[in-house]
Formats: C-alpha cells, sequence, structure tokens
C-alpha cells in the first residue's frame, strides 16, 4: 500500500503491507497527505530487513549526548543511515539508500521507537533528495506575523521555541508555523519560501501552510537586548549551521551551496543577543516587521 504526501510543494511516496499498525501512527502526516502524485521526488518502503553487509562508516552522528543520533555509512553503491532517540540508546532504525536519493528501504529495529525511526527516515531522504531543488530543510522555530515568517535559529536548548512563545504573547497578530524543522525553498524568480512540515520536534505543529520569509534571526543568550543585521557572509553562515545535508555529498553540497548564496543575498539576517523576555520579542519585531 502506498501513500504519497506534499511537502514544500514536493510529492514524495510511502510503502508499507496494508493494515500495517504503522498507517495508525501518521496523524502528523495527513495535513499533507495528497491523492494525485505524479512522479514522487522519492520513494521509501518498510520492509523487514535491509541489505547492510559491507557498511563502512562515514559520519558518526551528532557529539549532544541528548540529541538524536544518526550515524551514516557508504555501501559503495548505496548510502546507509542508523538512527537513535539518543546516542547512548539502542538503533531504533536502519536506512538503505540509493546513491540517487529516489529510492530507499526503512528496517525498524525497536518496535517501541518505531515512529521516530520512520520519521527521521523521511525527513534524511526529504532533505538529502531535495538538496539540490534549491531546497532547505532547517532546524527552527518559525513564527508568522503580517502574512511573513520570521524564523529563529540557534542550537538546542538556547531559546527558539521560548522566543517564538514571547511573540505569540507579546506581538499582536502572531501564529506559530513550526517549532523544528520548517522546510524553505528558493525559487528561479527569487521567491524565498518557509512551509511548514510533518516534522517539528517536541511540539505537535504540523500545519500545511507557507509563507514568504521575512526574516532569519540567530537568537544568543545575553544580559541585553540588542539586534544587530548580519553581513553576507554571516548570512550565508548561519543558513550552513542551520540546514540539514550530508555535504561529504559533491552533488548536494553544490546544490545547499547555490541555495545558501541566492538566500543571503535576499533574505535579511539578524543576531538577537537577547534574555528570555517580553522586552525580546518587542525589540526583535520592531527591527524585523518594520
Amino acid at each position: 500500500m502506498t501513500r504519497y504526501y506534499k511537502v514544500a510543494e514536493h510529492v514524495f511516496a510511502l510503502t508499507m503491507p496494508e493494515g500495517h499498525p504503522m498507517w495508525g501512527m501518521l496523524s502528523q502526516y495527513a495535513p499533507f497527505e495528497v491523492q494525485e502524485a505524479g512522479v514522487p521526488i522519492f520513494e521509501l518502503e518498510l520492509v523487514k530487513a535491509v541489505a547492510w553487509e559491507g557498511m563502512k562508516m562515514v559520519y558518526d552522528g551528532s557529539p549532544e549526548p541528548e540529541q538524536p543520533l544518526v550515524r551514516l555509512f557508504d555501501g559503495g553503491s548505496v548510502w546507509g543511515a542508523e538512527s537513535a532517540p539518543v546516542r547512548m540508546a539502542p538503533v531504533a532504525g536502519r536506512l538503505v539508500m540509493q546513491k540517487s536519493f529516489r529510492k530507499a528501504t526503512l528496517e525498524i529495529i525497536s518496535r517501541r521507537e518505531a515512529l521516530f525511526a520512520l520519521n527521521n527516515a523521511l525527513m534524511l531522504m526529504f532533505a538529502f533528495r531535495t538538496a539540490t531543488e534549491g531546497t532547505l530543510e532547517m532546524h527552527a522555530s518559525v513564527t508568522v506575523n503580517s502574512g511573513r515568517a520570521f524564523l529563529f535559529l540557534a542550537k538546542s536548548g538556547t531559546g527558539k521555541s521560548t522566543h517564538s512563545q514571547l511573540w505569540l504573547d507579546n506581538v499582536p497578530g502572531s501564529s506559530l508555523l513550526n517549532d523544528d524543522n520548517p522546510v524553505v525553498r528558493i525559487f528561479p524568480d527569487g521567491r524565498v519560501i518557509a512551509y511548514g512540515s510533518p516534522w517539528s520536534g517536541k511540539t505537535p505543529c504540523y500545519k500545511n501552510e507557507q509563507y514568504p520569509v521575512g526574516a532569519f534571526v540567530q537568537i544568543r543568550r545575553c544580559p541585553e537586548n540588542k539586534i544587530t543585521r548580519m553581513n553576507l557572509f554571516e548570512s550565508y553562515a548561519l543558513l550552513y549551521g542551520s540546514s540539514s545535508g550530508f555535504k561529504a555529498d559533491r552533488t548536494m553540497a553544490d546544490g545547499l551551496h547555490d541555495s545558501f548564496s541566492r538566500i543571503a543575498g535576499i533574505s535579511p539576517c539578524y543576531v538577537l543577543d537577547c534574555t528570555p523576555d517580553p522586552e525580546a520579542a518587542l525589540v526583535c519585531s520592531k527591527e524585523v516587521l518594520g
């Protein structure tokens, strides 16, 4: 049984046996399901076992112990990935991907973490496959105001979600689009659009909506509230450090570089040195909404 989903105008396919219990766990994908698929950008199939022999690890995952772990492997003609909720946890799933990222198979290792493994596999496939399509899967919290999307970026635990909440509480007309994994696309005509996605971290916010990007804002903890416009090189670095991708793959790296360069030259990027209080949201919104 195959179902199709559209995220940021990209359609992908998920195949599992009809009646598989995981179909009942995918409510977060419901807003993105479509009937007319055309040719999907990638297809992921859930299987009993993947071909894992000969895999050699090329990336050992995030160094942060409390963050989800993804290890990447080179299998010669394919890529492999293992995922776990945190570094010390057992492997939840194994993913084998064509080097074109057009097809992949997933084996669930831990039934307890089955949804995590599937979400992680779909996020990886989406990020890797669309990297050459002017598309960035970002680590950010996104607030919408005045018809524009404002993306708050920072390391985990630094205050992205807190700052979004400050906007919701103190800046009239604000709403949350996504709290962890929005998608940003740049189009040939120069439009930079932020999209909701089926992936939103610990906050269940799965909106199939899109808005022009108003600004990217890096959040940094500081005793005072001050916002500063970044230059082109700082903007590129901010986007580079906040986007998912496998930079060791040359084709993918070239696609990401093109997107970073074009977006940095179009969309304003700022650094907000701030305290976690309402004044921070007021200082930020005064600058970026203006």
